[in-house]
Order: C-alpha cells, then structure tokens, then sequence
C-alpha cells in the first residue's frame, strides 16, 4: 500500500498548494507537522505563482493500493 503525507497551504494570493510526501514516518504527530508547516512559511520556502505560503489550511494522509499487472 502506498502512502503519502499531503501538506496543504494557503498562498497569500488566496489560493491552495498541496506537497506531497512520500511514505511519511507513522509515527509523526499534529504538532510536529503544524510546526514543519509554521517553518516553511516562515523561511519562504517555496512561492506559487510569484505568491508565498502565508498559512497553514491542512495535512492528510492519503494511502492507496496499487496492483501492478505484467502485459
């Protein structure tokens, strides 16, 4: 099963971002993601669109199974 960890922001522009992580520890908590997200915000990591990360709006953990078939 595959899982990944999806991070999502709000840009200053009003507009949603989602990261995407692959195969997130199990272990990892609320906190420690709020704060992940607090610093990534706060170091302008990443901007969409000439607009930055201004806030936090979520995280999820999304897991799917892939069946892989050879043909």
């Amino acid at each position: 099963m595959a899982k990944t960890l999806e991070l999502i922001f709000t840009t200053t522009a009003g507009k949603d971002v989602t990261l995407t992580v692959d195969e997130p520890r199990d272990t990892v908590t609320d906190a420690e993601l709020l704060a992940g997200m607090q610093a990534i915000i706060a170091h302008d990591v990443f901007e969409v669109e000439g607009s930055p990360f201004g806030a936090v709006k979520g995280a999820r953990i999304v897991e799917r199974n892939i069946v892989e078939y050879e043909v």
